[in-house]
């Protein structure tokens, strides 16, 4: 069809001849020969036969093929003469369709002044001719070669339009044949890479025995061993062995690694229930199994399931070769994993060592040089959280999964555990919700709770501030909302209250509520804490305090006024005003009224 339509204009035969439609053009650039930007032609000449070019060269798929359809019709969009055509071939321009009526002379002058152009339009000198212009077709690729043109007439401005859209027309469909040439040479390329891969794979079938075989697998995984390869190397040799995908998923069948092409982003989740299921029977098997279009080996070097490898296969194609690799391959991984385990499990017994040691007070040089050794900075600001999960055993398993959780949230952290709850001596101030979204996520139940404590500037204010933890721990427990993070230096009120409460800790609250008050007091010697505790001692009535303090009324909202600007707390709020009037009891009668 295509070449029927492009064999009619070649001829002279009218496009409508060749069934093509008529339609109108769209925009119209900027004319080749002005730099103007014409008025577009008149409605009563439409340019039926650039539509139908348009799809004669959009049809076509050979570049030099469309070049020759565009010289062909320079002619019906104006006075214009296709003198020659160009494409850009492995970096050169290469002149593929000459005009057959130059000489050697006319293709030298023109092939010079095209090439010095440098991919932009301008004048062309062709020997015989006038108003000669080398028109550029680009496209995204950038330059696809040159239309040169001549006009033995000065074209309207409506022929300009024509002719530009034509060399616009050309340059698409010089792009579009690129591009799928492009993809055809991709595809052959790709088939031919497979076929030499598969050629390359029963060559060494073909020349390997099993026992050779076996032998290279041995070699292979021995090498990797002794390179103190670890499970990428491990992964990556097997891959090199069976030409497969390799991945490795953890207990829990989240994806450790995978080696190859074709891997999912994002890897899917996978359901507990049925991966569990899915471990126990592969275990029971007690080798490789194929689970839809993997071929899987469980993990257990001492009976405990530390994971999978798997091969991806979804064509069924792995031979005995492969799963003799993939067995041994796990072999060795398991055995790396579990030294890997077992060097986690030293590190996580020292770190809970030093925590232990912050918690009950240890000496402070001695824990500086402790936790730099695991990469934690001890000298920054520290805070201490105490979790408690529903009926969670704090087990090693559920001290990971914690200490896990809170470096995914961005809180780096010492670990250990206490008889019902897990401890973090975590680095800087913990996000209010973070972490314990994020263990929702993780254990699937929402039924916990984390305490955290004020600011620890020094390792040697940790014990109190576990207490502290431990505080607001409980005090979220005891509430009505249970579940959920609660910070001791929200607790208020509850601060003072329950058992261990000294001095320090009342004067630590006095200076809380009452602190910019008492110091606004001693420097201005005013009396503004002891009207505030006055206004309270009165129930908030106006003239019995003001009576109580030999003032004014007005004298007495006065100072209510720069109480509530000085400390910065609302009179009018149930829960501040509540803290303000146990504030100024304590401050009154268990510290003496004393700034």
């Amino acid at each position: 069809m295509v070449g029927h339509s492009a064999r009619n204009m070649r001829r002279g035969r009218p496009v409508q001849e060749a069934g093509l439609p008529r339609g109108r053009p769209g925009r119209y650039p900027t004319a080749p020969w002005t730099g103007a930007r014409p008025h577009p032609p008149s409605p009563a000449d439409p340019p039926h036969e650039l539509l139908a070019l348009s799809r004669a060269l959009f049809d076509t798929r050979d570049e030099g093929e469309i070049l020759r359809l565009a010289m062909d019709h320079v002619s019906d969009v104006g006075p214009y003469r296709a003198e020659a055509g160009y494409l850009k071939v492995h970096g050169q321009l290469v002149q593929l369709v000459p005009n057959p009526q130059g000489g050697p002379d006319h293709a030298s002058a023109v092939d010079r002044t095209v090439r010095e152009l440098m991919g932009q339009d301008g004048p062309v000198a062709v020997p015989g001719r006038s108003r000669g212009r080398a028109l550029a077709l680009h496209g995204p690729g950038g330059l696809h070669g040159y239309l040169v043109v001549t006009s033995h007439s000065r074209p309207t401005h409506a022929q300009h339009v024509l002719l530009a859209l034509l060399v616009g027309l050309t340059a698409a469909a010089l792009s579009a044949a690129l591009a799928h040439r492009r993809r055809q040479e991709d595809a052959l390329e790709l088939q031919r890479l497979r076929q030499e891969r598969a050629t390359l794979q029963r060559r060494l079938i073909s020349l390997e025995v099993k026992a050779g075989y076996q032998r290279a697998v041995h070699e292979a995984l021995a090498q990797v061993a002794a390179a103190g390869g670890g499970e990428k190397a491990i992964t990556g040799a097997l891959h090199e062995l069976t030409g497969f995908p390799v991945l490795v998923e953890d207990r829990f069948g989240r994806l450790r690694s995978w080696t190859g092409p074709g891997r999912p982003d994002p890897y899917p989740d996978p359901d507990p229930a049925r991966h569990e299921e899915m471990l126990q029977g592969v275990a029971r098997r007690g080798g490789p199994a194929r689970i839809k279009d993997r071929l899987i080996c469980v993990m257990r070097p001492r009976g405990e399931i530390l994971g999978v490898l798997a091969l991806v296969d979804p064509r069924d194609e792995a031979d005995d070769y492969a799963v003799f690799a993939l067995e041994h391959a796990a072999t060795s991984l398991a055995l790396e994993l579990s030294h890997l385990r077992h060097l986690a499990g030293t590190e996580l017994r020292l770190r809970r060592e030093l925590v232990d040691d912050l918690l009950a007070g240890t000496d402070e040089a001695s824990a500086y040089a402790r936790s730099e050794a695991f990469g934690h900075d001890l000298h920054r600001t520290q805070y201490v959280v105490v979790v408690r999960w529903g009926s969670q055993i704090p087990d090693d398993a559920f001290v990971r999964t914690v200490g896990r959780t809170a470096s995914g949230v961005g809180m780096p952290s010492l670990v250990t555990r206490r008889s019902d709850h897990v401890v973090l001596v975590a680095e800087g101030r913990p996000d209010h919700h973070a972490l314990y979204e994020a263990l929702a996520r993780e254990t699937g139940t929402i039924d916990g709770t984390i305490g955290v404590s004020s600011r620890c500037d020094t390792p040697g204010v940790i014990p109190g501030r576990y207490q502290e933890a431990l505080r607001a721990l409980e005090v979220r427990r005891q509430s009505r909302s249970r579940y959920g993070t609660t910070f001791f230096d929200d607790l208020g009120l509850y601060r003072i209250l329950g058992p261990g409460n000294d001095y320090q800790e009342l004067e630590g609250f006095v200076r809380e509520w009452l602190g910019q008050l008492i110091d606004y007091d001693g420097r201005h010697r005013a009396e503004l804490v002891e009207t505030l505790s006055r206004y309270f001692d009165y129930g908030g009535n106006y003239a019995e305090t003001a009576e109580s303090l030999t003032i004014h009324r007005s004298t007495l909202r006065y100072r209510l006024q720069r109480i509530r600007e000085i400390s910065g707390h609302d009179l009018t709020n149930v829960e501040d005003r509540l803290n303000l009037q146990v504030a100024t009891r304590v401050w009154k009668i268990m510290l003496g009224g004393s700034g």
